[in-house]
């Protein structure tokens, strides 16, 4: 579900790094966690650069950000065809 090369920092550098944690994010794309107890809590991804309003919040950012970037590398599984005759 993560991204693998995802740093998780504690709240407490979370509050201190905040303005380099965005502009990190802003500028490289880079995930973040933060979390308390080595468990991660959230996930700061960068927003996405396009937005449709005919679609949900949620949407949009698996779309148009870069959340499944990590896909482009993986070998298609099904073809669009497959997908139309058990989807559409």
């Amino acid at each position: 579900m993560y991204n693998i090369d995802m740093k998780t920092i504690t709240t407490t550098n979370a509050r201190k790094q905040i303005a380099k944690i965005i502009d990190t994010v802003r500028d490289t794309g880079d995930v973040f966690a933060i979390g308390r107890r080595n468990r991660p809590e959230v996930i700061i991804i960068k927003y996405p650069t396009d937005y449709s309003p005919e679609v949900n919040e949620i949407t949009n950012i698996n779309t148009y950000s870069d959340s499944f970037s990590f896909l482009d590398t993986e070998p298609d599984l099904y073809s669009a065809s497959d997908i139309k005759k058990k989807y559409v």
